[in-house]
């Protein structure tokens, strides 16, 4: 029995690659000095797999901003206009990753989109008819011959030729199909360099096999890999797959010339049926994903060993492995001091997941599996009762109605009350709710959290920073301000701390993209509100103002999605007991006057099914009624808004629109408004708010590039339904970005206005 991860977490254990990168982007370090942070992060891991007892250690899973992006520039797929920027080859990378303004030009960054069904993002390449798709960069060899040095021989991992194709965005006359000889060509290069090299395995990615395929797209997987593994040149080639099953092209892929497949055997609900049902190729190497790459919670080893056991009857050689990339968990519970030992011991984190590779290695290698010491402690564990039930919380959900998931009056009715009431100008402004997290708000909120400060200074000096941003929306002229949410250190981990039922870490970090990194809490037991969250301060800042002061919230999808959930009751369980707590601070916002409310669900899209037979039999069908349970209970003359971003959202835009909201805001910025055409073709109600500028790029847009996007939008939407807002919240962006860009967005609203009144 061998053991495999498909991919390592890359910011380093103390987030040293995010600081590290924003020192390089603010001219810090050199280039020269990052670069030895990346090396020093690698090196470590690399060492720290081999010490684990790992036999199938990756290589090139590390990126400085994301794997895909690092892919698309192996393989030239870089638009002219970054080119033509004159950069050095690291700022033309960071260029298509955040976008770049200065003395050499001004671009904005490629689009990102969300990876699959995770929180991580990706950078979307992009190819037009001039694209040369042909292997010119040197990343991967150079980080195999790195690990080389240190004595440890690894997987190179790359992602795979038909993934990439099918995440590639063509923007010309060209399709996928006139890229396939190039694309085979520049693969077959990378298994002969390999192989030049001394690699034995190489991995390549594909993901996209666990969607729904069609017959053209099995068809172009297999014309890509019979000429790419014509050419292996005596190295061991792996498929791996993950985020699901390929029942729709396993024969396919297991009659391909592969030396191993690997398959999820966690999320790919079909997975172990194929295998024994269709049976495996003895002259291949089953890569069984049984060890959760997504989630924090210890595996089971007596479910673990029957799955094994089961596919050993079938497959000649198993090796076990991750579920996905570890790069979706924390690093290693060793720095996490605070919380009590009766719960981590429940936990396994990136390191601890080396570690149970180790034992069920051991446990399957031995003659009687079940009687090993560390099957016996792992049964133990799961046999302990844990402190997870609230009664009053379970009653609660008991006792939902059918009538608790509807709003009245319906929509077209409320929308006249609502413009009676606030009397808002056609293209209304506003932003998405958070402003820029300062040195300075960071500073206030962990001198109150280590108890430097008194509760009474904290609120003060939170409430002065309320009241600057408050005065500064009504200065530039934003029609419906936001608190700015400087008390907040996180959109989902803010409204956990005032929830019963979580858990948190110090210094459990995970990407979600680029430097961006997010600390998840943990549901452990079931989630009730234990008092009003937000209400204080959202009262506060309407008293400094006579414009509407939007009160603003997480929705419940996304608080469970962005949190790691329980294994032991239903998502949708746990769904219907946060909304039911989000829905008590609804309604003690409105009681307390706040009359628009912005319920945020940025990743409602996250965790819908890759395959669209399972959208609503096992999401929507409980997503959307637990975002309608939170706002129902509100009166007719109540917004209700919401947010989403960094996702395909044009194949559930009915989905979307049966949410109920009166304004949705959407991420429109980096996808050249594409979702635009959706709504027109859904005849979409809601009044919308596509991002006139991107807020993940450090650029500040000028008046007319937002004119020209709004100018954009009403060829598609009515200025009576059109809302004016960035694409996102700020908190990442800088104070000397963000008021000369809201400053534009509000006169780029006030120019086209008058143009339209």
């Amino acid at each position: 029995m061998k053991t495999s991860v498909i991919g390592y977490p890359r910011i380093g254990a103390l987030r040293e690659l995010k600081f590290a990168c924003e020192k390089y982007f603010k001219g810090n370090v050199t280039e020269s000095e990052l670069f030895h942070t990346a090396k020093h992060i690698r090196c470590t891991q690399w060492t720290q797999q081999r010490e684990n007892g790992l036999d199938f250690i990756p290589s090139n899973d590390f990126s400085l901003y994301d794997n895909v992006l690092d892919t698309a520039v192996l393989f030239n797929i870089i638009p002219d206009r970054y080119k033509a920027l004159g950069l050095s080859a690291l700022d033309t990378y960071f260029a298509m990753a955040r976008g770049y303004q200065g003395d050499k030009g001004d671009v904005k960054a490629l689009a990102m989109k969300k990876w699959f069904n995770t929180n991580y993002h990706y950078i979307v390449p992009e190819a037009d008819d001039g694209t040369e798709l042909k292997l010119t960069g040197t990343k991967p060899f150079d980080e195999f011959r790195e690990a080389l040095e240190l004595g440890i021989q690894t997987k190179p991992v790359i992602t795979g030729a038909f993934t990439l194709l099918k995440l590639v965005r063509f923007t010309g006359t060209k399709t996928e199909k006139d890229f396939i000889a190039q694309t085979a060509e520049a693969y077959a290069k990378i298994l002969e360099q390999f192989a030049a090299l001394g690699a034995e395995w190489v991995q390549f990615d594909e993901p996209y096999l666990v969607f729904d395929l069609s017959a053209d797209d099995i068809a172009l997987f297999q014309e890509l890999y019979r000429t790419i593994l014509e050419r292996k040149s005596g190295v061991k080639v792996l498929l791996q797959t993950y985020f699901g099953d390929i029942r729709d092209c396993y024969r396919e892929a297991v009659s391909l010339p592969f030396d191993g497949i690997g398959m999820d055997f966690l999320e790919g609900k079909q997975s172990l049926s194929l295998v024994l049902q269709n049976g495996f190729p003895q002259d291949k190497a089953l890569f069984a994903g049984v060890v959760n790459g997504k989630n924090i919670w210890k595996n089971q080893y007596s479910k673990t060993v029957t799955v094994v056991e089961e596919l050993k009857k079938q497959c000649s050689q198993v090796v076990l492995s991750t579920s996905c990339s570890l790069l979706h968990v924390p690093y290693t519970l060793k720095n996490e001091t605070a919380l009590d030992e009766k719960y981590t011991k429940h936990f396994a984190f990136a390191e601890e997941k080396l570690s149970e590779l180790s034992e069920l290695k051991a446990i399957l290698d031995s003659n009687l599996p079940c009687q090993t010491e560390e099957y016996a402690e792992n049964a133990a564990l799961f046999a302990e009762k844990r402190d997870s039930v609230d009664k009053k919380v379970q009653e609660k959900v008991n006792e939902i109605q059918p009538s608790d998931f509807f709003r009245l009056p319906e929509f077209s009715q409320r929308e006249k009350i609502q413009k009676e009431k606030y009397h808002l100008p056609i293209l209304p402004t506003t932003t998405i709710g958070s402003f820029p997290q300062t040195a300075e708000v960071k500073a206030n909120r962990r001198k109150w959290k280590d108890g430097a400060i008194s509760d009474e200074d904290y609120i003060k000096k939170t409430q002065e920073q309320i009241a600057e941003c408050v005065a500064f929306q009504e200065s530039i002229g934003l029609d419906v301000l936001v608190h700015g949410e400087f008390e907040r250190n996180d959109m989902v981990e803010y409204f956990g701390e005032n929830l019963s039922g979580y858990l948190f870490t110090e210094k459990a970090w995970v990407q979600s993209y680029g430097t961006r990194c997010v600390k998840p809490p943990v549901i452990w037991g079931d989630v009730g509100r234990k008092k009003p969250m937000t209400v204080a301060w959202s009262v506060y800042a309407q008293s400094l103002t006579k414009k509407p002061m939007k009160g603003m919230l997480t929705g419940p999808v996304t608080i469970l999605n962005w949190s790691f959930p329980r294994e032991d009751i239903s998502l949708k369980e746990s769904a219907y007991q946060i909304a039911l707590a989000i829905r008590e601070e609804t309604l003690d916002l409105e009681k307390n006057g706040i009359n628009i409310i912005q319920i945020d669900e940025a990743a409602l899209r996250e965790k819908l099914p890759l395959r669209k037979s399972d959208w609503y039999s096992e999401y929507l069908d409980w997503a959307i009624p637990a975002f309608r349970l939170v706002h129902s209970g509100v009166k007719p003359q109540t917004q209700i808004h919401t947010h989403m971003c960094y996702s395909e959202f044009t194949d559930i835009i009915p989905a979307i629109e049966n949410m109920d909201a009166d304004v949705i805001t959407f991420e429109a910025s980096r996808s050249d408004l594409q979702i635009l055409q959706s709504l027109h073709k859904n005849h979409f109600k809601t009044q919308v708010g596509p991002g006139v500028y991107d807020i993940h790029s450090p650029r500040i847009p000028s008046v007319a590039e937002m004119k020209d996007s709004l100018h954009k939008m009403l060829k598609i939407v009515s200025k009576e339904k059109l809302w004016v807002n960035p694409d996102c919240g700020l908190k990442t962006r800088g104070v000397l970005e963000t008021k000369p860009s809201l400053k534009n967005l509000v006169e780029a609203a006030k120019e086209v206005r008058n143009e339209n009144i």
